[in-house]
């Protein structure tokens, strides 16, 4: 399946739903005879299960940085158990865009708002009505399909004469008519359940959870924020309005609990079904709050412990997959929205010696590799290699590819544009990718890009893409000596220079401007054409 060569019309949702059923049918019909080298999988569809973590760093993983002094067993286990991607990327820098490319497959630059990050009750969803999109996909499949955590790619709250809000801050919270169904869920984008948050659960606005299409709970008072633990990394939540349910502390336990309770529903009433379950964590985007039985369990400070926490919860994941005899045949990805956050970095640098960008330059919203290269693992067991690692070149938009090729859907035209199948690679059919370019997309938008081919990346600016290394006193410490001067753009050898230290911008000037025409070659095309491989 060529999933990059689409055309221009875009498809609705029956097209799309006519077009996976048709491909399904002809996938059967096949089967087992020819092409059995391109789709030969079990006729039982696998269980989906991805665990997405939120700021978490690729050296906050203790297999991923063996230095590191918070230990990580369970992540590690699955490390040992499947697939270790070292060169995997999420889509963007920031939360919200990464998580609509992981969602549908396509760069979130592409998007009118270029995927801005929303606070609050922003909105609306950037997942169009028409866009298939990986809970979709699998529930034209017949899956039971469950969505909990934090969702953070746009609601729609109504006010009392139905007119929506779709803004940030404190104030259109208190507008918020909670007789009204929200417009927007998950439920409403193909998962059957949601339990979560509109936006960054113990950060914005909105202190309440989500659940189907309603809040249960409405806040009743403002964040009390007096109540709350006080330390160095207890920064970063707005004095919003909360529900009376809504523990800032044990938001991810619920959240664990609400998972669980989903495969424990899912397999006492529809055991004969494959379920895709999409389980995004708060951890470990600040505040650091771990829950009480965490604190103090790293010997690294709050922020270590949050991490132990989110090592506890892919344990328990994992081991309720196993309760359910469900491990064989679940497709389990671990992987992380984007790299750590400025000060948990700085601080965690300073207080712990622990680098959660490590070994790379850059971290959450910078373009360089600690701003967009990330954890990423996936266990099938008896399927993909277990102790195997991996350098192939991959972004999280190649998520929906790769799970549509080994469910035998042929994706419709014009969905997952910027996705590509590395199925053969998971299998250990290959050993190398197929993806020849990567746009990093940074918090500009699509006004700050980076492109990379091979050993070779460039970026369309002259600074980060992200954090102002100038003004910003935690990152002063961090500024680099310009090796090319005043250089508008920089271009790195990540084989001879992984820290990108060394821009080659003046001295390899073909390249560059190579570089610079492919990057704006896929810039300029239109929102349905599909980006060259």
């Amino acid at each position: 399946m060529n999933v990059t060569n689409r055309n221009s019309k875009s498809p609705g949702r029956d097209a799309c739903f006519l077009a996976i059923s048709f491909g399904l049918l002809l996938a059967t019909a096949l089967a087992p005879n020819a092409n059995s080298e391109e789709r030969q999988f079990d006729a039982e569809k696998p269980n989906v299960l991805i665990i997405y973590a939120d700021d978490l760093g690729y050296g906050d993983v203790h297999c991923y940085n063996p230095k590191s002094k918070i230990l990580t067993p369970n992540i590690d286990r699955l490390a040992n158990e499947g697939m270790r991607f070292t060169d995997a990327h999420s889509a963007a820098t920031v939360c919200t865009p990464s998580r609509y490319s992981l969602l549908t497959g396509r760069y979130a630059f592409r998007l009118p708002n270029h995927g801005r990050v929303f606070d609050g009750i922003g909105g609306p969803n950037l997942i169009a009505k028409d866009r298939l999109s990986l809970g979709q996909m699998f529930s034209d499949l017949g899956y039971k399909t469950g969505c909990v955590g934090k969702w953070h790619i746009g609601m729609t709250f109504f006010d009392k004469e139905g007119k929506p809000i779709n803004q940030g801050g404190p104030e259109p919270v208190t507008r918020i008519d909670y007789e009204r169904p929200i417009e927007g869920s998950p439920i409403h984008r193909g998962f059957d359940y949601f339990f979560g948050t509109a936006a960054c659960p113990t950060t914005d606005w909105l202190y309440a959870f989500v659940e189907g299409d309603r809040v249960p709970s409405p806040p009743t008072q403002l964040l009390d924020k007096s109540k709350l633990p006080k330390h160095p990394y207890s920064v970063d939540n707005r004095r919003g309005w909360k529900a009376d349910d809504f523990d800032l502390e044990e938001v991810d336990l619920l959240f664990l609990e609400k998972s669980k309770l989903f495969l424990e529903k899912h397999y006492q009433t529809s055991p004969e079904k494959p379920f895709f379950l999409y389980h995004a964590m708060q951890a470990v985007h600040l505040p650091s709050f771990p829950a009480d039985q965490f604190k103090g369990s790293s010997n690294s400070g709050p922020h270590g412990d949050f991490i132990v926490e989110l090592d506890f919860i892919v344990g328990s994941l994992l081991e309720t997959l196993k309760q359910h005899d469900a491990e064989k045949n679940t497709i389990v990805i671990f992987t992380s929205d984007n790299g750590p956050e400025v000060l948990t970095t700085v601080r965690m640098r300073q207080d712990h010696q622990h680098d959660g960008a490590a070994p790379w330059r850059g971290m959450k919203r910078d373009l360089w590799e600690g701003g967009h290269r990330v954890p990423m693992i996936v266990k099938w067991p008896g399927k993909v290699p277990a102790a195997s690692t991996t350098d192939a070149l991959i972004c999280q938009t190649d998520l929906m590819a790769t799970l549509a090729m080994i469910t035998g859907v042929q994706l419709p035209e014009n969905c997952a544009e910027d996705s590509i199948d590395f199925s053969k690679l998971l299998l250990g059919k290959t050993q190398t990718g197929k993806r020849k370019f990567i746009v990093h997309q940074g918090f500009a938008g699509d006004k700050k890009l980076a492109i990379r081919s091979k050993k070779w990346k460039y970026l369309n600016c002259g600074d980060s893409g992200g954090n102002n290394y100038e003004k910003q006193p935690l990152l002063l410490p961090y500024r680099q000596n310009e090796t090319a001067g005043n250089a508008p753009s920089q271009l790195y050898d990540l084989e001879t220079d992984p820290t990108e230290s060394n821009n080659l911008y003046f001295q390899e000037p073909v390249i560059a401007s190579e570089l610079n025409a492919k990057l704006e070659e896929i810039k300029s095309m239109s929102k349905t054409a599909s980006p060259p491989q």
